[in-house]
């Protein structure tokens, strides 16, 4: 009889944590492993914000897959349609070819994308935080600021390449807005012509709280040491439209500005469209098991499903973060297992562990375990907690050592040139417009005659995920 073959979609959280694990309880003998990653690491994303400020290097974010995955087989390349019938898989090469992967068992784990909410201007304006290449982009480009500013021929060009806006409140967006902020403050000292109050960060937010899963006094805690260091931040307020040198909010503000950073919260993978599946808000529905109903074999986990939160209980999903994506890829392969070797499964249950806010230097609000924390203690648990949550002695002592080594000498503010020939925006990082629709699909993995079959249906799953060079993400 042949080996079972394992399919894992995803080298984010929730992807390479069921894959390891999956390793380490099976043997060659008992079954297949093959993972689809257009990227060959798994990404830290909570440390981008360190990457794109330049405390850390890319790679010390960047967990080598071919460190953590001894005896798994890594497809280059990128899902791009689902056909669950013949249990088979479209996916992108990294050089452009085309191939089908079969299935006997399917993890699911597309991550998710930056979510737009159509604004005029967004989609080529905004850049997002969410792949090593953005945070490398956001990185040059701020120091290209300064220095354009510092040449600059008038007060209103000036004006707007020292206006910097973030959009979004919660961790990604706070972190990020802090630690460039710092990058600025430090970098305009070593520009003798520049005045150094023109340069205004801005913190942009529709919700009436900064972080509200911090609790009212964390969250006006963290809210007060942004403030003091010189963030303009604005809550209750979102982007009405920008173009190339303008940020006009909904309370009326046009703010000179030629850089907008998007965080404004995460939507699932377009892959899961082309399944034709049961979706809540686009999150693929899935039994609290991880297992997708009638659908025999297809397990999904990570930001693109609606995972039962039964910590919590009634209708809640579990949030789409690291803590959990890690969490649901071991208990994926325990049930995965399961499967394998006939065992009944088993349901995903965690009580969230609490959070934790790094502001850059000595600064940072946590909340380990529902105890509220501030300043250096709380700074010596989220960076502990990041370092034990990479999953390779060489990742974890680049960042360290990445740490230590800005903390002892600073930032140099040199560009790169990465990308410097090329415009930025948020489709060009995350490859949304890649996907097949369902005709095609059924076309690749069944051929003509199926397609006509099923012409009737085959708007109803028409979709989009990350690209042959866009890294999928977990939480």
């Amino acid at each position: 009889m042949s080996r079972p073959k394992i399919l894992v979609v995803g080298s984010g959280f929730a992807g390479t944590e069921c894959a390891h694990k999956l390793e380490k309880k099976l043997s060659l003998d008992d079954a297949e492993i093959r993972l689809v990653s257009a990227v060959n690491h798994q990404l830290y994303l909570p440390l981008l914000p360190h990457v794109a400020s330049g405390v850390l290097t890319p790679q010390a974010v960047a967990v080598s897959l071919r460190r953590m995955l001894k005896t798994t087989v890594l497809i280059p390349g990128g899902a791009i349609g689902i056909d669950t019938e013949t249990k088979s898989v479209v996916v992108r090469k990294i050089d452009g070819e085309e191939i089908v992967e079969r299935y006997d068992y399917l993890v699911l784990t597309p991550g998710s994308v930056t979510r737009q909410f159509n604004i005029p201007g967004v989609d080529k304006y905004a850049v997002g935080v969410k792949t090593l290449a953005e945070a490398a982009w956001i990185r040059d480009h701020v120091i290209a600021q300064l220095d354009l500013a510092a040449v600059a021929t008038t007060d209103e060009e000036r004006e707007s390449r020292l206006q910097f806006v973030v959009v979004g409140g919660g961790y990604a967006g706070t972190e990020t807005a802090a630690y460039l902020q710092r990058l600025t403050t430090e970098a305009v000292k070593r520009y003798p012509n520049l005045d150094g109050s023109l340069v205004k960060w801005h913190l942009v937010d529709i919700a009436p709280k900064l972080m509200p899963e911090l609790g009212d006094k964390l969250g006006e805690k963290a809210l007060k040491i942004l403030r003091k260091r010189g963030l303009h931040i604005s809550l209750g307020v979102s982007v009405a439209e920008c173009t190339e040198d303008t940020v006009t909010l909904t309370d009326g503000r046009v703010l000179p500005c030629r850089t907008l950073i998007w965080t404004a919260g995460v939507a699932p993978s377009p892959l899961i469209a082309t399944m034709g599946a049961p979706t809540n808000r686009g999150r693929l529905v899935v039994n609290a098991d991880l297992t997708v109903p009638d659908l025999p074999g297809v397990f999904a986990l990570g930001d693109a499903a609606a995972v039962p939160d039964l910590a919590k209980g009634g209708d809640a999903i579990c949030p789409p973060t690291a803590q959990h994506a890690m969490r649901q890829g071991w208990a994926a392969a325990e049930n995965v297992m399961a499967a394998v070797r006939g065992f009944p499964l088993k349901d995903y249950r965690h009580k969230d562990l609490g959070l934790v806010v790094d502001l850059g230097g000595l600064k940072a609000v946590s909340k380990p375990m529902g105890i509220p924390l501030s300043g250096l203690p709380a700074q010596v648990v989220a960076r502990g907690y990041h370092i034990m949550a990479l999953r390779t002695f060489a990742a974890r002592f680049r960042t360290a050592a990445g740490w230590l080594l800005n903390s002892l000498v600073g930032d140099d503010f040199v560009r790169t040139g990465f990308q410097a020939e090329r415009a930025a925006s948020l489709r060009d990082f995350e490859y949304t417009d890649v996907y097949l629709t369902r005709e095609e699909i059924l076309q690749r993995t069944r051929g003509g005659a199926a397609v006509t079959a099923s012409a009737a249906t085959a708007g109803a799953a028409a979709s989009v995920t990350a690209g042959p060079e866009a890294p999928a993400s977990a939480a």
